[in-house]
Formats: C-alpha cells, structure tokens, sequence
C-alpha cells in the first residue's frame, strides 16, 4: 500500500479531543491546525497520553499529570486514539 494512502487510512480513523468519551484516556496522535504551537506550549505533543476529563463550554483534559481547560476549537484540532489501557 503507498504511504500516502496509509496515512489517509490512519486519519480516518483518528478522534478529534471533542469527540473523544469522556474519563478514557487517549494517545495524540497528531496536532492540526493554526492552534498547534500553543498547544505543544500546553503539553500537547505528539505520543503524549491524555485523559479526557469533562465535556462543556470548556474541554477538561489531564495532560502530564495537569488538568487543563481546552476550547472546542483548540480540542478539535488535537487527533487521537484509544489507548489500550
């Protein structure tokens, strides 16, 4: 299979940090759009584990072992995956 058409695969079947269930913990997967840089200054990097916490005006998320308050369209742009633990 070409790399590309893998990692469009991949995207798929990626979550973004809104549509993620509540108290499951997550593996970024990938970061995109024009809020990045402020989210990698946040904690949010690719491989990093995060729990989301709580749905509502405000995203809540533990990210390093630090809760952290996220907008709707900041927790959009984080993509995830279940992690199996």
């Amino acid at each position: 299979m070409p790399p590309s058409l893998v990692q469009d695969l991949e995207s798929d079947s990626l979550l973004s940090l809104t549509q993620a269930q509540v108290g499951c913990d997550f593996q970024i997967r990938r970061l995109e759009g024009p809020g990045c840089d402020q989210l990698r200054n946040l904690g949010f990097c690719e491989s990093i584990q995060v729990r989301k916490l709580a749905n509502g005006r405000n995203l809540i998320c533990s990210v390093c072992g630090t809760r952290v308050a996220l907008s709707s369209d900041l927790a959009d742009q984080v993509k995830v995956e279940p992690t199996d633990s």
